[in-house]
Formats: structure tokens, sequence, C-alpha cells
């Protein structure tokens, strides 16, 4: 699966961050890469969510776009995830939900999947590792985006 450690910053400068200010809420990403667009809209998932067990569950819907002029591969993902301590994993594999996905000029492809969090709040960022038809492989990166409960009551501070 992958390693853990600790990321620098603490929970007050990271929700500041991913909200601007604002009351937290879920924040999505978009990237491009040679060509490969990488759009992400999180959710919380409140009913496979248990707060008073630390089990808080986000769902995130990924598009995948070939902007480029030749058909490309979905080959495999690495993901980092941090949780609001600031416990960091990594997790790969191949392709993403089952499929490695060939994505021909122009076309898409569409998918969720979900992430559990023992913390109300959590980032993820990462990458697709995508092959040409001339067997060229690069990594499509995927901008940090935050997964954030609603937290009655919470605040957050400027």
């Amino acid at each position: 699966m992958g390693r853990s450690e600790r990321e620098p910053r603490t929970t007050e400068q990271a929700v500041n961050a991913a909200t601007n200010n604002r009351a937290p809420e879920c924040v999505g990403s978009e990237a491009v890469t040679q060509g490969v667009r990488i759009r992400v809209s999180p959710r919380y998932f409140p009913a496979e969510s248990a707060p008073e067990e630390n089990r808080f569950v986000f769902v995130y819907h990924i598009t995948v776009t070939n902007e480029g002029d030749e058909r490309v591969k979905l080959l495999s993902r690495h993901w980092v995830i941090v949780d609001g301590e600031g416990e960091r994993r990594e997790v790969r594999g191949e392709g993403v939900v089952g499929q490695t996905p060939e994505l021909e000029p122009g076309g898409s492809h569409e998918y969720e999947s979900y992430c559990p969090l023992p913390t109300h709040w959590g980032t993820m960022e990462g990458s697709f590792q995508m092959r040409r038809d001339n067997g060229e492989t690069f990594d499509a990166m995927i901008d940090r985006f935050f997964l954030v409960a609603p937290q009655e009551g919470a605040e957050v501070k400027a």
C-alpha cells in the first residue's frame, strides 16, 4: 500500500488554506498534464460515515479527458492521502475501479470512488500513469483536493 508519515502542517492552517477562511467545505481540483485534463469533485457521504466512531467517508467524482492528439491509456494510479492529524498514506494500484480505460482524442472517462478518513477533513492528490500508442508513458497530475465534513458550530479562524 504505502508509507505513513506526518505532514508538517496544523489542522487550522490546512483548513484555512483549503477554504480561504470561509466555512469549511469540500473543494475540488483540476489539472492538465500533456493534454490530459483531470477534474475532481469531492463530497461528504454522511450515510456511510460514523463521526462518533471517527469514520468520515468522502466520495469523489473524477473526469479524465484526453485533450491531446493521440490516444492514451490509463495504466495505474498513485494517491497521497493526508488526514486532519497529518497522517499520510500512499496508495498505488493498477487502473481505476478495476478499469484501464483508453481515451481517444476528445474522449473522456468518468468514475466515482470513495475515501474513508479517521478525521473530519483531509486532502488527496496524486497522479495517473498514462501511456500513448507509441509506448511513451507520463504521469498526469491530480492536483490536491480537500475533503471536509460539515462540523456543527465549527468556525474557521482568520
